[in-house]
């Protein structure tokens, strides 16, 4: 029974998996290419050419941001239902520590304060 389970989740949860990584890539790419090409175009359109060097840093942090979430949840779908065992678990862990990191310094960076401190 478990190895008919595998049989028929394994590929759909691969299939889901390289989605995921894929779209997270894009993302990432897409926002990068947004944020250090349109955004300071528009920006210098518009006047704001002060502007530009926060702007291009927000844009392109939410897109990292955005990005992680969706390769953290790849990564996560795919230990779980593809190969769990205690090595994929353990590289998991330390993946998922690191990209959580990232994250949250990029949020702190971003927004300027603590998760846990009111906006200001």
């Amino acid at each position: 029974m478990e190895e008919a389970r595998v049989e028929i989740v394994a590929p759909i949860a691969e299939i889901g998996v390289a989605s995921m990584e894929i779209i997270g890539i894009l993302i990432i790419a897409g926002f990068t290419l947004y944020a250090l090409i349109v955004e300071p175009i528009s920006l210098r359109r518009q006047g704001y050419t002060e502007a530009i060097f926060g702007q291009v840093r927000q844009r392109l942090g939410k897109g990292i941001l955005l990005g992680l979430e969706l390769l953290v949840a790849a990564d996560i779908i795919h230990t779980v239902a593809v190969e769990l065992t205690f090595e994929t678990v353990g590289i998991l862990a330390i993946v998922v520590i690191i990209r959580t990191f990232l994250s949250f310094t990029l949020e702190v960076e971003l927004s300027g304060h603590w998760p846990w401190q009111k906006k200001e």
